[in-house]
């Protein structure tokens, strides 16, 4: 069996991924390397867990020792990297913690597979999974292309763009073969709520204020995390070794109308007054640095790679309030501030 190793699994994104992979490829055996932050969580591959094609492997990126003891151990053969630190707010509280783990973890990584595969290159891809904030900000017109100079704003982006340049170092300096792909904002089911859709859900249904930055005029383009899955398969199996791909919805909305869109789905799935929701809404101070609009041209792919988006918007929004309102259990645990105790006894009795 090709051995297929997932950084970052257990996350939102990942989880995501490694279930579409486990399930589309019984030949591959998917391993799921991740350290399980408060971010990663193996509630969220419960489904999967029984596989045989699938194994969890608990390892922090940051320790190269270990990385490179993994990709022996288990023969990798191919890797799609997700596992970072991605909340911007965490990067302006703390950017070490993004620095070690963005760029040294990936440096670690790009070590280990450029030492295993040494002798057949060809055979193996490192595929380094990023984001549309590497570009920067735009204006009211335009959108971000794979050819876009990079301009990043935050400790978070800065930390990606930066792992993104060592990327391409390395295929441009060791001949290790890589791709990359830059995907705007995901929403979906097992997003940890720090993100503004999860937040917003789950503030709603506990009639908790709706914290808004600045005059919530911040604009965004969504990308339902299935479609995400589907495009990280076309561009691992299709894509071209050193090409970059962007990966977009199509799909933008300025915070304040996406924020009143899900006050209104929740005022009906929760049998609330028209407007009952949207009276929580409360802005408050804005991010340092907060860029104006993201908007990604996934042309590329669309056009190389025949990838394209599955669900409309509302539509998608509808299931991922059916999720949060369906997995009430999953919610609170993650919320809790004994989360962190509650998920250690979890791994220790597995």
């Amino acid at each position: 069996m090709k051995s297929l190793l997932i950084t970052g699994g257990a996350g939102f994104i990942g989880s995501h991924l490694v279930r579409f992979m486990v399930n589309k490829y019984p030949e591959y055996r998917i391993i799921n390397l991740d350290k399980l932050t408060y971010a990663g969580n193996l509630e969220n591959l419960r489904d999967v867990e029984e596989k045989k094609n699938y194994l969890f492997v608990k390892t922090d990126i940051n320790d190269a020792e270990a990385v490179k003891k993994v990709f022996e151990e288990f023969d990798i053969s191919g890797l799609i990297h997700l596992a970072a630190e991605s909340h911007v707010d965490r990067s302006i509280t703390n950017p070490t913690e993004f620095i070690y783990t963005n760029i040294v973890g990936t440096v670690n990584l790009l070590n280990a597979a450029r030492h295993k595969w040494k002798d057949d290159m060809e055979d193996h891809l490192f595929y380094h999974v990023s984001t549309d904030e590497v570009y920067g900000s735009l204006g009211d017109t335009g959108l971000f292309t794979e050819t876009t100079a990079y301009d990043p704003r935050s400790p978070y982006s800065a930390s990606k763009a930066s792992s993104d340049h060592l990327v391409r170092a390395y295929f441009h300096t060791f001949k290790l073969p890589v791709v990359i792909s830059n995907c705007s904002n995901n929403y979906g089911g097992y997003q940890f709520p720090e993100k503004l859709i999860p937040l917003m859900i789950h503030n709603i249904s506990n009639n908790k204020p709706l914290p808004v930055y600045g005059k919530g005029l911040n604009v965004r383009d969504w990308l339902y995390v299935e479609d995400h899955a589907t495009a990280i398969d076309l561009i691992y199996h299709k894509g071209d070794h050193g090409e970059t791909y962007n990966i977009g919805g199509n799909n933008e909305w300025r915070n304040i109308d996406l924020v009143k869109l899900l006050c209104k789905i929740m005022d009906e799935k929760l049998g609330r007054a028209a407007g009952t929701s949207e009276k929580l809404i409360t802005y408050v101070t804005d991010r340092a640095g907060h860029d104006l609009r993201y908007a990604i041209d996934s042309s590329k792919l669309q056009n190389d790679l025949g990838w394209a988006p599955s669900l409309h918007f509302n539509e998608g929004l509808e299931k991922t309030v059916d999720w949060y309102l369906a997995n009430e259990e999953w919610l609170n645990n993650v919320t809790s501030g004994d989360y962190q105790k509650y998920y250690d006894k979890m791994y220790e009795e597995r």
